[in-house]
């Protein structure tokens, strides 16, 4: 406004100090002359400087709080989401897709994210500039200011319909994104499947149809937007156009005619620059409104996702007053346990009920599906029982803090889950302490970074060194390249199925836990191999009570008990040789597999 006053009255030699005077800047005495002109012009480029650094500043300190603000509110959402997350009972993780749970840690937060570090700053720049430029303009002209400020609340109405219009398209945009998400990662995950049955074709075309559906959605939600956002600019450009013509005609006839009405006007060429130039300036916040409606309904979008997640509620918790056990011997016992998985009426086991004593080792067989793997899942509080209990030590286990129950518990799984890290790592992963100290020591780093040689500079803790022995696996860990500290890739993608297999037998054993599950542990080893690992478990675990899945009954034919499950029922329990002698279920298993080793079946 000074600029376009200065041009009205300094530039154009005018003696009228008109505008500057009402502001209080000059007098109408300082324009007679050319020295006073120029005082008056070094007098307002000077508060022109002062008013772009002070915008400067202070562009520069709301854009820092608003990006660091959201940024924060960014790392703390994330984090709490994550936590929140891990807490979930593993029934939400068997009912939700991986890749749509990772659309929402990574794009619906950071969508979030980038809301409030851009649009807020537009919504805060909009209501301060419309407000603001509106009030000086109704000063000015306020004929030409109601032709500006008409389109002010039509856009505000608009933007309100195209954010009920654009609601459901976005949210058909997002589920789609999750599943195009999951079906990748599923394809990625399965690569050495789909090569195996030579099924691109079949799998580009169903990427595809994903692909096509997040297309189709998008160019839905482009057409709806591009039109909601063209017409803002119909509206101001025609709002421009008006101010034009009826400008132009008050500084031509000194007048405005409008109907019977005559309205006269003062206004001149500089008032009338000048009222452009924040024409220009108000309106260009003003167009942008309909891209922050459209971020806007996005960033909602996100948000209903994000807390959507957060919404759900563990199904797995402690109690209130939790038991926390400085031990625990070992002796378990399931009774007359009845359970079936969350969301689904089917039985999967029925009145089972086993009590195992301290140091003992159960061995559980029976055909795929019978229970076996389910029932071993209960000890850890993995799931609750439907009805009976399991107890550890005599207590139940919804009594222990899950802490402390998992604590005194170690799983070794059937397909074992290897981070993306080192052998070190994974094998120190067992026992958070020894975690702890590999980290402090570097140990996190790719091997190329932790310089020296592997067992000089970079010593591993004995306690890893040890389990892994115990594993049978130190032989083949100090043939790696980089020893313990070898990059095994994602999912352990560069050992092979028994290498896993003995690296997560090491890492539950480092725990030195008091009640061990080998779900099939050995499954996926040679003959030789299981029977060195074999005999590393007779040794650790003679003092711990262990569960052995198996399905080959050689690993299991020394158990102290065996114990055979049929569609979720206990059908025979003993020893091997007493099973044996029953000549029952276990019997006709155990020469099945005798007559296709070609071994003698009563051996």
């Amino acid at each position: 406004m000074v600029v376009g006053a200065a041009i009205d009255r300094v530039i154009d030699r005018s003696a009228d100090p008109g505008l500057l005077a009402d502001m209080g800047l000059v007098t109408a005495a300082s324009l007679t002359s050319e020295a006073a002109r120029m005082s008056v012009l070094r007098r307002l480029a000077l508060i022109a400087a002062v008013a772009y650094v002070v915008r400067s500043i202070t562009r520069f300190t709301s854009r820092y709080l608003l990006q660091s603000t959201a940024q924060k509110i960014q790392r703390d959402l994330r984090d709490d989401t994550y936590d929140h997350m891990q807490h979930l009972s593993l029934d939400f993780f068997a009912s939700h897709q991986t890749g749509a749970t990772m659309s929402i840690l990574n794009n619906d937060i950071n969508r979030l994210e980038n809301f409030l570090s851009t649009e807020v700053r537009q919504i805060i720049r909009v209501v301060a500039t419309v407000g603001g430029i509106g009030l000086v303009l109704l000063w000015v002209s306020p004929p030409l200011a109601f032709i500006v400020l008409v389109p002010v609340p039509v856009i505000g109405v608009a933007s309100m319909r195209f954010l009920t219009w654009i609601e459901p398209k976005y949210k058909a945009i997002r589920e789609t994104v999750a599943r195009l998400n999951s079906r990748l990662e599923n394809n990625i995950g399965g690569a050495k499947v789909i090569k195996a049955f030579d099924r691109y074709d079949y799998e580009r075309e169903r990427v595809g149809e994903q692909s096509q559906a997040y297309h189709d959605q998008q160019v839905a939600a482009l057409r709806l937007r591009r039109a909601f956002f063209a017409g803002i600019r119909m509206l101001t450009g025609l709002a421009f156009i008006g101010v034009l013509l009826v400008g132009g005609e008050m500084i031509v006839t000194g007048s405005f005619t409008f109907g019977p009405l005559l309205v006269p006007s003062t206004i001149t060429a500089g008032t009338f620059t000048m009222f452009f130039l924040y024409l220009r300036r108000m309106y260009a916040p003003m167009r942008r409104i309909g891209r922050t409606a459209n971020q806007y309904q996005r960033a909602k979008s996100s948000a209903e996702r994000v807390f959507g997640l957060l919404g759900h509620e563990p199904t797995i918790t402690d109690p209130e007053d939790p038991y926390e056990p400085a031990s625990v011997e070992g002796q378990v016992e399931f009774d007359d346990v009845v359970f079936s998985y969350p969301g689904h009426e089917e039985c999967v086991l029925d009145g089972v009920s086993i009590d195992v004593e301290p140091g003992d080792t159960v061995g559980l067989v029976g055909e795929t599906g019978a229970g076996k793997s389910t029932l071993t899942k209960l000890v850890p509080r993995f799931y609750d029982v439907t009805e009976g209990a399991v107890r550890v030590d005599g207590v139940d286990v919804r009594e222990y803090s899950l802490q402390g129950l998992r604590g005194h518990v170690g799983v070794v799984e059937q397909d074992p889950y290897l981070f993306s890290g080192t052998v070190a790592e994974n094998v120190g992963y067992g026992d958070l302490s020894t975690l702890d100290a590999y980290g402090a020591a570097g140990g996190y780093a790719p091997a190329g970074d932790l310089g020296g040689d592997r067992d000089g500079e970079r010593p591993v803790d004995g306690r890893i060194v040890e389990a892994a022995k115990a594993a049978e696996a130190h032989e083949f860990v100090a043939d790696l390249p980089d020893g313990y500290h070898t990059q095994i890739g994602e999912r352990g993608v560069k050992l092979s199925g028994g290498q896993r297999q003995r690296l997560s037998v090491a890492r539950a054993l480092l725990n030195d836990p008091a009640v061990i599950v080998l779900d099939e542990a050995t499954s996926d080893v040679d003959t030789e191999t299981e029977e060195l690992i074999q005999e590393s478990l007779d040794r650790l675990i003679a003092d711990r009570t262990a569960f052995v899945i198996a399905h080959r009954l050689s690993t299991v034919r020394d158990a102290d008990r065996i114990v055979v499950m049929e569609d979720g029922r206990v059908i025979e329990t003993g020893s091997h040789e007493e099973l044996l002698a029953t000549s029952g279920k276990y019997a006709d298993l155990w020469r099945s597999q005798a007559d296709t080793a070609g071994v003698f079946a009563d051996d």
